[in-house]
């Protein structure tokens, strides 16, 4: 018989391994990013409110999460298999809204605690006559867990009456797939007339895909069909590969009809004997635990795989978002250069102060012209880069998340920030200037105009060949030769720093997304260490 291994050094690599899929993260619309986060979330609600707390505690109580579609008496099962009313049943769909859990007396510390399902608020009162205050949802929005106990059930086994799962709440469905994570037993309820319905056969498939620890009830069956629906309720169950399953069929009496009795002891007796076998026969308690944790376990070969495979989809995304950016802003400043090397910056306004200066212009407005003139040039740059950005984007997937298409674009952000940019770089070259200047004797050169020529002869190409003559008359061969070099390395600087800041800006909101490499690998790696120590 196989047994349940709970040694140290499974549970770390378990626990690692439960990390590593907490940390992974599917941001991008990818195609199969929601089954990706679908698969993450569930893959975290089985470690954390069952397989890890079941390998350290393994003397816990069984728990049999009953779960069904509306209507199934999922309410009404639970209630008789208990000999009393601890969960609301009736016509009001969905009923349960507050899942509902009974053990005996003598087990109420396993469940008041956060050992399974931490996320969930306990609640619990003394028995009491059924009314419409039986239900308690949270007001505050907090999910709530009613603990109820009844002597009537053996110790070492608690029910878990869960929401509908095909509720029409989203939150009641999510909760529904969370609690049979949980289940030692998943207690499968189903109808005569809805038998064959696609959402109970997708979690009879789940549950023989994690090879869990199955049982079904054929619920509300009339007896004059009784045979004919339990053997084709058989022969499909037969032909899923679940024809081992154990099945119980419930008969539809006057209790049923509307939801609000006690179904006979008689009716579900079968089903009572078989629970209350699987948590007192120390042998198939053994068989229990160990078939519903190593079929978790197992899962996880093709599992783990699928999360690293999305993860690494994730990154393929990002890096094309990426070199995207990259490929425009290196075109763009490329384009940059090769316009400052020709002379493109000294046109228009600024060429036409130049032609007047120094006689019908001053070099302060030759300065505020070229300024004037380079950033708009840099403006241009970066927009016909968002451009190409947004064109390339468009064509991928990837990029329609609202983090990366809300970005702010609007062009007075970015000539704002280019402005503040080419003043810097003013600024700093007119103090070039003036430290030329002050080596010099005492008045021999306009610190101002020295600037002017110097910028010109950095920024105007080949129409500004008379700017350098100018400036080695005033500051001298060597003078004029070393500021250009000093003037030519800040311009450099001044111009890799406004494009290297917008390409950033442009790519901070998929930074921000968080996606790397290392996931894939890191997924891969804890399944490894996991496989090794299993």
């Amino acid at each position: 018989m196989v047994t349940l291994d709970v040694r140290p050094q499974l549970l770390d690599a378990l626990s690692a391994l439960r990390d590593r899929v907490a940390a992974a993260r599917f941001p991008l619309p990818l195609a199969g990013a929601p089954r990706a986060r679908a698969n993450r979330d569930e893959l975290l609600a089985q470690l954390d409110d069952y397989l890890v707390p079941r390998l350290r505690q393994p003397e816990a109580p069984l728990l049999a999460v009953v779960g069904g579609s509306t209507g199934a008496g999922k309410s009404t099962l639970v209630n008789s298999l208990v000999g009393r009313r601890v969960s609301e049943a009736g016509v009001l769909r969905p009923t349960t809204r507050t899942p509902v859990l009974v053990c005996h007396p003598e087990d109420h510390h396993w469940f008041s605690g956060m050992r399974v399902l931490p996320d969930l608020t306990r609640v619990w009162m003394p028995h009491q006559e059924p009314s419409d205050d039986l239900l308690l949802p949270a007001a505050d929005g907090r999910r709530v867990l009613r603990i109820e106990t009844a002597e009537s059930l053996p110790p070492g086994l608690a029910l878990l009456d869960a929401p509908d799962i095909d509720s029409l709440l989203a939150d009641n469905r999510n909760l529904a797939a969370e609690l049979l994570c949980a289940a030692d037993i998943w207690v499968m309820v189903t109808t005569a007339a809805r038998y064959a319905d696609a959402v109970p056969w997708h979690l009879l498939r789940t549950a023989k895909e994690y090879d869990a620890t199955l049982v079904t009830v054929l619920d509300r069956v009339p007896h004059q069909v009784v045979g004919e629906v339990s053997r084709q309720y058989g022969a499909l169950l037969t032909k899923a590969g679940l024809g081992d399953v154990p099945r119980f069929t419930v008969p539809e009496l006057p209790e049923s009809a509307w939801g609000g009795g006690l179904l006979p002891a008689t009716a579900v007796a079968a089903l009572r004997t078989w629970l209350d076998q699987q948590a007192q026969d120390a042998a198939a308690r053994r068989q229990v635990l160990a078939r519903t944790a190593h079929g978790v376990l197992d899962s996880l070969k093709s599992r783990m795989p699928e999360l690293a495979s999305a993860t690494a989809a994730q990154y393929a995304a990002a890096l094309r978002l990426t070199s995207a950016v990259d490929g425009a802003y290196d075109s763009e400043y490329t384009r940059v250069r090769g316009r400052l090397q020709s002379g493109a910056v000294l046109a228009g306004d600024a060429l036409k102060r130049w032609r007047a200066f120094p006689l019908d212009c001053t070099a302060g407005e030759l300065l505020d012209a070229l300024v004037e003139s380079l950033a708009a040039l840099l403006l241009c740059a970066v927009t016909a880069a968002d451009e190409r950005v947004d064109d390339s984007w468009r064509r991928e997937p990837a990029s329609a998340t609202p983090a990366l298409t809300d970005q702010d674009s609007t062009p007075d952000s970015a000539e704002h920030r280019i402005g503040l940019a080419v003043r810097r770089w003013r600024r700093e070259l007119e103090e070039f200037a003036e430290e030329e200047v002050r080596s010099l004797e005492r008045g021999a050169a306009d610190p101002e105009a020295v600037a002017a020529l110097v910028a010109t002869v950095l920024l105007g190409g080949r129409r500004a060949r008379s700017a350098g003559e100018g400036l080695a008359e005033r500051i001298g061969a060597h003078g004029a030769l070393r500021l250009r070099d000093r003037g030519g390395r800040l311009l450099a600087e001044h111009l890799d720093r406004v494009m290297h800041n917008e390409r950033e800006r442009r790519l901070a909101p998929l930074e921000a997304l968080d996606v790397h490499p290392e996931p894939q690998a890191e997924l891969i790696a804890a399944l490894s260490v996991l496989q090794k120590e299993r």
